[in-house]
């Protein structure tokens, strides 16, 4: 799948001798759940009849992280996240546009002109109908449905493509995930809670407690879950079982947000890969403890109570 960050990079799309236009959605799209995945499969469907581009237009940051940072809801996904989840659903492009004050004071007329049609070539738009666009938030579902009349080019409601009979929002899926209701968000998620990230190099701490773990940080997301838990580590050498501790490591003085996960039964060298950390069950919040001789204890329990909670799971 083609990712093409910022609006600058797309004029060498519209130049593309294969370029016959494109079928797109626009979004957060964040957790790519049921809903969305009902919407992207409506997309590549759409676009394989008119023998165009199935394209997703994403924003970073997310608009509301924009305007406001402070009560902005925590991310389900980071595009990496997106853009494997996406990719898996047939879709062929991801545009993600940098979402600031610039962009921000788009008119709805250049952003439908300019954007849409100049530049992406859109033949049909799948969009929401409470979408709002351009400076002010002055465009809406209706001015699409009007341009779309006078550039010829069709638009639907993303409400048609909803899974019916179930309420299933990104929103709602947080609650989930908060409230500890792994297998609610599943159920809404189509598939398990999960991590996907990049390991980097640590400090070291867990080996240094006997317990040697895999890194990945979680950057500017604020994460949806934090605690410890059962996981399912997917690498490129396969899937293992492990326990994961998700925060900020308050007894080491941590700050910044990250997943540590230690793998069972794991020598590999797995630097720079990238793993797919899926939740299982939580075993407790994360806390600090008063010495780190009390947190190699905690940890030694922690992964006893994964690994008696996995031997009753397989890895299929």
């Amino acid at each position: 799948m083609q990712l093409i960050r910022g609006i600058h990079n797309i004029k060498s799309v519209e130049n593309s001798s294969d370029n016959n236009g494109c079928v797109l959605t626009i979004g957060n799209f964040d957790g790519v759940h049921l809903g969305h995945q009902q919407v992207i499969k409506a997309l590549v469907e759409k676009a394989k009849r008119l023998n165009c581009i199935a394209t997703v237009l994403v924003f970073e940051p997310q608009p509301q992280e924009l305007f406001s940072p402070e009560t902005a809801p925590a991310r389900l996904t980071r595009l990496r996240d997106k853009y494997v989840l996406l990719e898996r659903l047939g879709v062929e492009r991801l545009i993600c546009v940098n979402f600031n004050q610039k962009f921000a004071q788009l008119t709805a007329k250049d952003f439908v002109e300019k954007l849409l049609v100049k530049q992406l070539n859109v033949k049909y738009l799948i969009i929401g109908d409470d979408f709002h666009f351009g400076k002010n938030r002055q465009g809406n579902f209706e001015t699409l449905c009007d341009a779309g009349k006078y550039f010829d080019f069709g638009v639907s409601d993303t409400a048609s493509y909803k899974v019916s009979a179930c309420r299933i929002s990104s929103t709602e899926i947080r609650k989930a995930l908060e409230n500890n209701k792994l297998k609610e968000a599943e159920q809404m998620l189509g598939r398990p809670y999960s991590i996907i990230g990049r390991v980097f190099h640590g400090d070291k701490r867990g080996r240094e407690l006997g317990f040697p773990t895999a890194n990945v940080l979680l950057k500017r997301r604020v994460s949806p879950v934090s605690g410890v838990y059962v996981v399912k580590v997917k690498t490129n050498n396969g899937d293992f079982f492990g326990v994961a501790n998700i925060g900020s490591r308050p007894t080491v003085s941590g700050i910044r947000q990250q997943l540590e996960v230690h793998i069972f039964n794991f020598q590999q060298d797995i630097y720079g890969q990238s793993i797919e950390v899926v939740l299982l069950h939580k075993l407790r919040e994360e806390q600090r403890f008063n010495s780190l001789n009390e947190l190699k204890q905690q940890i030694s329990k922690d992964s006893e109570q994964a690994w008696q909670f996995t031997q009753a799971l397989s890895l299929d």
